[in-house]
């Protein structure tokens, strides 16, 4: 079996020592419908991270 996994959408924000909170929040609550939630540090600038939608 296959899975596949497709990006909806990325965003680059300002990183917040929180904001790792508000992915769990979001995978936790909408997995259900087959949405995941993704957030790493960008490569180019430590002060921000990237925001990434899936659907799984």
């Amino acid at each position: 079996m296959e899975s596949r996994i497709e990006v909806i959408s990325t965003v680059k924000v300002s990183y917040s020592p929180d904001l790792y909170k508000v992915v769990d929040c979001l995978n936790r609550a909408l997995k259900d419908r087959d949405l995941m939630f993704g957030l790493a540090l960008d490569k180019e600038d430590k002060n921000k991270a990237v925001f990434t939608i899936y659907r799984t």
